[in-house]
């Protein structure tokens, strides 16, 4: 047994399941798989996004927030 075969398999979520969790429609998620600005997996025919890949995506779309320091002054 490999170490590869003592790791569990990451848990994978359907299109549906993850434009619930985006509160969008599946039509944005298809467009996101599409564009390659997600990574997904496929199996068989159907395609499945990992919680981590979710997890990613969000964290690369966060916007830091303007401070004090960092206004410009007018």
């Amino acid at each position: 047994m490999t170490t590869q075969d003592n790791r569990a398999a990451p848990a994978l979520l359907s299109v549906e399941t993850v434009a619930e969790r985006l509160d969008t429609k599946p039509r944005f998620v298809r467009r996101l798989i599409a564009e390659r600005r997600i990574e997904f997996h496929k199996v068989g025919r159907h395609v499945r996004i990992s919680e981590h890949a979710l997890a990613e995506f969000i964290a690369a779309g966060r916007v830091e927030s303007a401070s004090c320091s960092h206004r410009r002054s007018a």
